[in-house]
Formats: C-alpha cells, sequence, structure tokens
C-alpha cells in the first residue's frame, strides 16, 4: 500500500491569507483522519511574522485527537522550531531547503550553503533528545525553479548525498514545486536517485503541484520509479508563495481516484474525503485546484 501524507493543514492552509479559526482547522484535520489519512502535516512551528496562518500551532496541538494509525507532522525550520514543536508534544518534523539557491533566498531567507549547515545542527540537536523522532527533508526545486529553470542533475545529486548523509533514517521528499515537471522528467530522476542512493533506511517521497494539470501523470510517474509517499492536499488547496505562478497542490481526491482505479489500495475513503474536500473548497481565499470534485458523486 501506498501513504498519502495529506498537507492541506500546513502547505495549504499557509497559501490563505485570510486568519482561520483554530476550530475550523482542528475539525479539518480530524475529518481528514477519520477519512482514513494516515499521515497529515499538521501546520508548521515558523515565525508567525513570516506566516501569521500559523501562529497558533500550539492550540491547535493541544486540540488534537490521537488516532490510532495516525502520525502527525510538522514543519519546522530551526532548532526553535523543533524545540516548540516538541513541547507540543509533536516528535515527527519537516524540514525544507531548496536546490536553487535563488527560491532558498526567497523561501527561507538564506543561503542553501546555510540551509545545509542547520540541517546539520537540527540532527545533532535531535540525536540529544529522548524522544523516538522521525525526519523528512524537502529538496524544494528538485526539477524546475521559478527563477532559475530546470536544476542541473549533479546539483541535485549532490544534496541528496548530502542528506542522506547526514540523516540515513530520512524521509526524503522530491519536490516539484512549482509544478513545472513532466513525467518523463519525474520517472528518470526518481529513478536515477532511488538507484545512486539505495538504502534501506531512507524512504522517499514525492511532492508535486498541478500547475501545468501534471501532478497524477507526475506522481504515477514517481510511483512507477519506486516511490511509494505522496504528498497532497484535499481539494488541491495551494501554492508556494515563493514561487510565482505555482498554483495549488496535486488533489488528495484526484490522486487517491488514480491509485484506487490502478488498483493501488491507499487505504482513504474517497467520499468521506470529498466531503472534507468541499468543506476545504468553501474557505474563504483558498486556491484550489480539484477535478474530481466536479465529478457528479453518483458516478464514483
Amino acid at each position: 500500500m501506498i501513504e498519502i501524507v495529506e498537507v492541506a493543514p500546513r502547505d495549504g492552509f499557509q497559501s490563505i491569507r485570510t486568519p482561520l479559526a483554530t476550530k475550523t482547522k482542528v475539525d479539518i484535520i480530524h475529518a481528514l483522519a477519520d477519512s482514513g489519512c494516515r499521515r497529515i502535516e499538521a501546520g508548521a512551528f515558523v515565525s508567525p511574522k513570516a506566516i501569521p496562518q500559523m501562529r497558533d500551532m500550539a492550540d491547535i496541538a493541544a486540540a488534537l485527537q490521537p488516532k490510532e494509525n495516525v502520525r502527525y507532522m510538522v514543519l519546522v525550520p530551526n532548532q526553535r522550531g523543533i524545540e516548540l514543536a516538541i513541547n507540543s508534544g509533536f516528535t515527527e518534523f519537516g524540514y525544507v531547503f531548496s536546490a536553487s539557491e535563488s527560491h532558498n533566498q526567497n523561501n527561507v531567507r538564506r543561503s542553501v550553503q546555510t540551509s545545509m549547515d542547520e540541517l546539520i545542527r537540527l540532527v545533532d540537536y535531535l540525536h540529544s533528545t529522548p524522544i523516538d523522532w522521525r525526519l523528512r527533508v524537502n529538496l524544494a526545486t528538485t526539477f524546475d525553479c521559478p527563477f532559475e529553470g530546470r536544476q542541473p542533475t549533479h546539483r541535485v545529486m549532490d544534496l541528496i548525498a548530502f542528506i542522506q548523509a547526514q540523516v540515513p533514517q530520512a524521509e526524503i521528499a522530491l519536490c516539484d514545486t512549482t509544478g513545472r515537471a513532466n513525467p518523463r522528467q519525474v520517472g528518470e530522476l526518481s529513478a536515477a536517485l532511488l538507484e545512486t542512493y539505495r538504502d534501506q533506511n531512507t524512504t522517499w517521497a514525492f511532492h508535486g503541484h498541478d500547475t501545468y494539470g501534471l501532478g497524477v501523470a507526475n506522481a504515477l510517474a514517481a510511483y512507477a520509479a519506486g516511490i511509494r509517499v505522496f504528498d497532497t492536499a484535499a481539494a488541491g488547496l495551494g501554492g508556494c508563495p515563493f514561487a510565482p505562478g505555482a498554483t495549488g497542490n496535486t488533489a488528495t481526491e484526484d490522486l487517491v481516484f488514480a491509485f484506487e482505479e490502478s488498483g493501488i489500495p491507499t487505504g482513504i475513503d474517497l467520499h468521506r474525503l470529498l466531503d472534507v474536500a468541499d468543506t476545504i473548497a468553501a474557505l474563504p481565499g483558498g486556491v484550489i485546484g480539484s477535478h474530481l470534485r466536479h465529478v457528479p458523486r453518483a458516478r464514483l
């Protein structure tokens, strides 16, 4: 079975400027879990000045109800973020930096090398804690940068080698930040990375956007290359604010339908998921991009 990582509560919500009520966020997270989403990115411990929508993370954490076989992950930019996340009860963390210098400066306001140095510090700190932690490293602009275009394969390879050397047990996410990648590119690069950096301790994920309508196709190409973890957002909510022109994430319901119709189980109840997607689509100020929501439910 594949794993879907539902990212609407973080990657999706942060794209909405209108402040959302904490209860609304928590209710949506619980509804996603009830629909069968076993992994959910619940938010981010980041500066509220940078991303105001995430200012209530501690309150969200306090309100989350544990559910059997459901894992919650949060994005952290630095050691302070991890400390806050641990104090709120989280043990799974995501860290992101870009393959391209331009996007890294726009996204996290520092050089790629500085982000790499920060990852080393984060891993050292995590090893010093008593918790049983898991770390996801997202490599943004793996395939394309909105400022520099397609990234050289050798640069991506070098960065993946660095990540794996620092934390072999990490989950490494290959991110099509702009949605500009195509299935051939995704398949070839994913296969090359999985073959070159084969390690049973490393998990591989694919994070796609649907800017050019290729989100599902790219995910299926990543699956064919051997990747089994996929980031999506219900209703296709999202869009990187630091990648001009990038629209929402690949819609969870679209990819679930594609996998299930192909005989690949996801463990997600599509009809219950669509109900949550409808709720998300009604949020004020959200950018959505689902296809399946427009199909009559009786046809599913």
